[in-house]
């Protein structure tokens, strides 16, 4: 059907009045949306054993629907995808990639890459000097396929295009693979994640310089060279205008705004990466640039960043930027690679890509004495490509420079090695633990090591009650505070990356004055600065980035490899709680889950008197494990430990095990001997409710219990107040589980 696009209608009249909507520009952009979703969320389902990036899916989706496979159907492309409604679809897709590139700048912290050391700025150089050189010795036979089309592109700007196609690492894609194969906080992951943010500022930088130099494109012939030097000028007067003066402006609004989310902080901001884009585009850079530029002048102190990433990243990455994947996709006809020709000059861009990045990335890598097998690894990695790769190629396209094959087989090169990187790094690299090792792992007798796992500052008054009722006179406690942070397919994983590169590394804030710390840090470190230089206390901080799925590795490796007596989980809500159940069943120490609701300060070290604890013994392992715990509670000056023993015969353990029982309980007692232990036996027989009644009879500020069936009659008779600690299964190999409970 021929379609006036003059007279095309924003909104259609309805199917009652005989109006078709898909003729109309809204609604058809409405199912344009729904399909390109639909298609990108189906393959990444279907990609998702293998470990793909979502970027894979959304890029193949588009190719689904363009060309290469529904596209060729003319009746699909007329109904659905018409040549009228491409500018208004890319137009919307462009706005998600204006609004995406402002967030990349603003979660890209320069002064955190001042602190990355020499060997990852000498990898990231190498990786892109050596495939950005073969890439323009390979452009003079590749411009002679641009040119069977047209001579627009000029030989100096399709060598950078070419160039910079091949010299390109993703960052943001590389740091979802390496949170998913468990690689961010290893040295191959610090390693590739510095490089890679080396390389991307370097990519914009030859990006801009291809964009400015001049072409014949638009049919014209003749362009004067002093044009290029204008935009370069034009550019670089932007960026010192934005760092020297609108810098120092935001950086004043956020503080005038201090603690708040002022809806005219917010336009403002907007409305600044919109102007900045236009800017850009108006001296003859793409507007991409300036909302990048706007992104990185943004202040990364404080909570203004974060909190305005969790205002706009959803319905940016959620929904727009998928549109731009797709727009790409649609533009790529993998039928124009035809013949041996063609699928040779294919080979030789995927090998040419490769090889420069892999072993340009081996060969640095190997002079700064990182192992041959790390050193191979961090060329895979660096050969991701992605989204920047893609804004190259359609900038390419847009200016001529790219023909449609040339287009179609560097999009397909992109996939090719971002396919191959996951499968390739887990062939080939298999790091031996997670976290490092830690020098004092095995030394230091009378160490209590207690990894606690925390997700919000809530939860850290309660783990420092906990602590401190650990610590003893004869021994220290050595305590290792990992923050959990969800993985997931946002922009915001590139700033949760960011911050975990210095992960574990002690009095890290002393030597990097200028790094800003989470609140979590800065409430342990005020801990650290109140606390009674009695208490032997030693805090590790380390950071774990990963999928719900599989996050339990983390907490598990880290356990196991630094020999922790117990494990310390906050209390764990709908998707969260896979987290802890996959903790339990695999963990090889104590696991305890954190459940609070208010989190005050810690009362057992602010010297109102000694607090009670007491330990509820019917018999089992559970309860021989409370003992345990309890003995080691007793240590405290301040705490007064109760020994509640109930003699039930409806709930005491099998007769096998009543010798262990009491031997466990001598043991208690001899452990406890000159310490301030209470004991009393209580006979309660066949009654949970009598049991719960009883353990009422003293305010404790917490009960630790190993039956849960006294745990749950002990809630129902109100003590939902009361702090526990509940002893939770063991297996066969004599593991306990431990579950703390409300305000320990």
């Amino acid at each position: 059907m021929v379609v006036n696009v003059t007279n095309i209608k924003v909104a259609s009249d309805g199917i009652w009045e005989g109006d078709n909507p898909l003729n109309c520009a809204f609604p058809l952009l409405i199912v344009q949306v729904i399909l390109v979703l639909f298609s990108s969320r189906f393959l990444a389902f279907l990609l998702r054993p293998l470990r793909q990036p979502k970027v894979v899916a959304e890029i193949l989706g588009g190719i689904l629907l363009g060309p290469s496979a529904l596209g060729r159907n003319k009746e699909f492309v007329e109904l659905f995808f018409p040549k009228w409604s491409t500018p208004i679809l890319e137009s919307v897709a462009s706005i998600g990639l204006l609004f995406f590139l402002f967030l990349v700048g603003l979660e890209l912290d320069l002064t955190a890459l001042g602190h990355t050391g020499k060997k990852a700025f000498a990898i990231a150089l190498a990786g892109i000097c050596l495939p950005f050189s073969l890439g323009a010795a390979i452009s003079l036979f590749l411009r002679t396929a641009v040119e069977k089309d047209h001579g627009s592109a000029g030989y100096w700007q399709f060598l950078l295009f070419i160039g910079v196609a091949l010299s390109i690492t993703a960052f943001p894609v590389l740091a979802r693979i390496l949170a998913e194969l468990k690689l961010l906080t290893t040295s191959v992951g610090q390693t590739a994640l510095a490089a890679a943010a080396f390389n991307d500022i370097a990519a914009w930088i030859l990006l801009a310089l291809a964009v400015a130099l001049p072409g014949s494109h638009d049919h014209q012939k003749h362009v004067s060279p002093l044009i290029s030097i204008w935009v370069l000028l034009s550019g670089v007067t932007f960026v010192i205008f934005m760092f020297f003066l609108i810098q120092p402006a935001m950086r004043w609004t956020i503080r005038y705004y201090d603690g708040t989310m002022h809806e005219a902080c917010i336009c403002l901001t907007l409305a600044g990466v919109l102007i900045s884009g236009f800017i850009t585009d108006l001296i003859g850079l793409h507007s991409i640039f300036g909302a990048f530029v706007f992104g990185l002048i943004i202040p990364k102190r404080g909570s203004f960043s974060d909190r305005l990433v969790e205002r706009i990243e959803d319905f940016v990455s959620g929904l727009l930027l998928p549109l731009y994947f797709a727009s790409s996709g649609l533009k790529t006809d993998v039928n124009k690679i035809r013949g041996a020709d063609a699928w040779g000059i294919l080979a030789l861009v995927i090998s040419t890509a490769c090889a420069g990045k892999i072993i340009g990335t081996f060969l640095m890598a190997m002079m700064c004495t990182i192992p041959a097998r790390e050193s191979l690894t961090l060329g895979f990695l660096m050969n991701t490509k992605g989204l920047v790769e893609l804004v190259v190629l359609n900038i390419g396209r847009e200016k001529k420079v790219l023909n449609e094959e040339m287009f179609a087989i560097l999009v397909v090169m992109a996939l090719v090695t971002t396919f191959m990187t996951t499968p390739s790094v887990v062939a080939i690299y298999k790091p031996m633990n997670y976290g490092g090792l830690d020098s004092t792992a095995s030394g230091g007798k009378g160490k209590l090591r207690i990894l606690a796992c925390v997700r919000s500052p809530r939860d850290v008054p309660c783990i420092i009650k906990l602590v401190e009722s650990f610590g003893t006179s004869n021994g220290s406690v050595k305590l290792y505070v990992m923050h959990l942070m969800e993985l997931i397919d946002r922009p915001s994983s590139i700033s949760m990356v960011q911050r975990t590169r210095k992960n574990g590394v002690p009095f890290i804030n002393k030597l990097c004055k200028e790094r800003s710390r989470d609140e979590i840090e800065d409430a342990f470190s005020t801990y650290e600065q109140v606390r009674d230089e009695k208490q032997k206390i030693k805090i590790r901080h380390l950071k774990s980035v990963s999928a719900l799925g599989t996050m339990h590795e983390d907490v598990c490796n880290v356990a196991e490899h630094k020999k922790v007596w117990m494990i310390v989980l906050p209390y764990m809500v709908t998707g969260w709680r896979v987290v802890k159940q996959r903790v339990i069943e695999n963990a090889n120490c104590s696991v305890a889950v954190l459940n609070h609701q208010e989190a005050g300060e810690s009362s057992i070290s602010s010297g109102e008197g000694p607090k009670r604890v007491g330990v509820v013994f019917i018999g089992g392992h559970n309860d021989r494990k409370a003992l345990e715990i309890g003995s080691r509670m007793a240590q405290n000056p301040k705490i007064i430990v109760t020994l509640l023993r109930f003699s039930d015969n409806t709930m005491a353990s099998p007769y096998c095990e009543k010798e262990i029982d009491e031997a466990a309980v001598e043991e208690f007692k001899k452990q406890c001997e000159g310490l301030v232990v209470e004991h009393e036996e209580i006979a309660v027989e066949g009654s949970l409710a009598k049991i719960a009644k009883a353990m009422g009879r003293k305010e404790y500020e917490l009960v630790i219990i190993g039956n849960r069936q006294v745990l749950t009659s002990y809630y129902e008779m109100g003590r939902v107040e009361v702090s526990t600690l509940v002893i939770h299964g063991c297996s066969e190999n004599d593991r306990a589980k431990t579950i703390v409970g409300d305000n320990v």
